[in-house]
């Protein structure tokens, strides 16, 4: 029996998302044939869902670590003290009272200026925010290397904001030593 000028063409290889899944996760990306239009959308979609997991895990790992910690210190007892947190993509400063506390979120990029001013005993860092309506923010009664220290970090960061260097995959020890190689600048006060 001859065939009548039609050819018989199989039938394309249905995947679901569990097999585009685990032959991503196993590199063999180039097993899954992409002959239809529905796999290839299929194909891009995970490809797509792939980069966006990528990119959250690097934004919440680096939203999560606090690189310096430091607290004020008033004569002769602070028994609230205010706290400066240097985030790798933001500051947060929070000034307790009493029994409330405030707190004020400045992202890097967002930091204008930052600013050291010395007493005797102490130091006072003033951050100056393009985003605040009231775009200055202060702590006082901090310790001098202390404030030193934190204005390096944050100008450090600043540059890599500017420069757009993923920090992501540096550990909290590396990214602090490469932070002060950046600022190797000394500072007289």
């Amino acid at each position: 029996m001859k065939n009548s000028g039609s050819s018989i063409l199989p039938t394309p290889k249905k995947f679901t998302q569990q097999d585009i899944d685990l032959s991503f996760a196993s590199g063999q990306e180039n097993q899954i044939d992409s002959s239809t239009g529905q796999d290839q959308a299929a194909l891009s979609i995970s490809k797509k869902r792939n980069i966006d997991n990528n990119k959250l895990k690097k934004l919440v790992k680096k939203s999560n670590r606090i690189l310096l910690s430091i607290k004020t210190h008033r004569f002769p007892f602070d028994f609230s003290p205010d706290v400066v947190n240097i985030e790798e993509k933001r500051v947060n400063i929070v000034t307790k009272h009493f029994v409330a506390s405030v707190v004020h979120s400045v992202d890097i990029k967002d930091v204008s200026n930052i600013f050291i001013e010395s007493s005797l005993f102490f130091a006072k860092l003033v951050f100056i925010s393009r985003t605040f309506e009231k775009n200055i923010i202060s702590i006082d009664f901090l310790r001098k290397n202390e404030a030193i220290y934190a204005r390096r970090i944050i100008e450090g960061l600043r540059v890599f904001e500017l420069e757009k260097i993923d920090t992501s995959s540096y550990s909290v020890a590396q990214l602090l030593e490469k932070l002060k190689e950046l600022s190797t600048t000394e500072i007289v006060i």
